[in-house]
């Protein structure tokens, strides 16, 4: 049979129409929106779904409802949630710099939920990281691996926070993982990661597993500049 898309409900075209205005630049930040009843007739909305969007939006940071005042649209860097995060990405709209940023955050925290993972739940890694020593050279498989490594970590380490925000890169990672692991070196760099952290695991040893993963994600950032060369290779 035939797959049918559902048709888009009335409060999700608004909330889509008006983010995307938003990241265009037609409503910059600081700016403020028209009023309820113009925006409404913009949008051939009923001022009810258009409060439900709008609503929406002020809860995950993209605007400021004020009563009585027009409202206005927050800086999203600055006053969004992880939801904008999820949204940026799929929007593809991130900075030329948001990968490497991306990096830095999980160097951040990949060390300290790999080590609360050990003390945690370490038989709930064994199996996966077992399982590198069978990994094709293939950088999609490799992306889906290393995806699915990180993201059981931060569930093994006992912080459903960490999970929360690692989620909200889960229509990125991969896509950009690939493009990191077409390279020959960074599948062997990870590959050996995958080995030592075995390792580690397999001897309990927090400390190890820390210090394995922090310096793997300090070198990534590297390896992903070579990466990004080696697409672009006019850059």
């Amino acid at each position: 049979m035939p797959e049918w898309n559902a048709p888009q409900k009335p409060a999700d075209y608004a909330e889509e129409s008006l983010i995307t205005a938003i990241l265009n630049g037609d409503y910059p930040p600081g700016t403020a929106l028209p009023g309820e009843r113009d925006l409404a007739a913009q949008l051939g909305l009923t001022r009810p779904t258009l409060r439900e969007a709008l609503q929406r939006l002020a809860r995950d940071g993209w605007i400021t409802i004020r009563q009585g005042k027009p409202t206005l649209v927050n800086d999203f860097w600055r006053d969004g949630g992880l939801n904008v995060l999820s949204t940026l990405v799929r929007y593809r709209h991130v900075p030329d710099d948001f990968v490497r940023r991306l990096l830095e955050v999980r160097l951040a925290m990949a060390p300290a939920y790999t080590a609360a993972a050990v003390e945690h739940n370490p038989q709930s890694m064994l199996g996966h990281l077992q399982g590198a020593a069978a990994l094709e050279e293939d950088a999609a498989a490799f992306a889906r691996y290393d995806w699915q490594l990180h993201h059981l970590l931060t569930v093994a380490s006992g912080n459903p926070i960490y999970t929360l925000i690692l989620n909200g890169f889960a229509s990125f990672y991969e896509a950009m993982a690939c493009q990191y692991f077409a390279r020959v070196e960074a599948r062997a760099f990870s590959r050996q990661f995958y080995t030592d952290l075995y390792a580690a695991f397999m001897n309990g040893d927090t400390v190890s597993a820390e210090n394995i993963t922090r310096r793997v994600m300090e070198e990534s950032i590297s390896h992903w500049r070579a990466a990004a060369d080696f697409g672009n290779p006019e850059s």
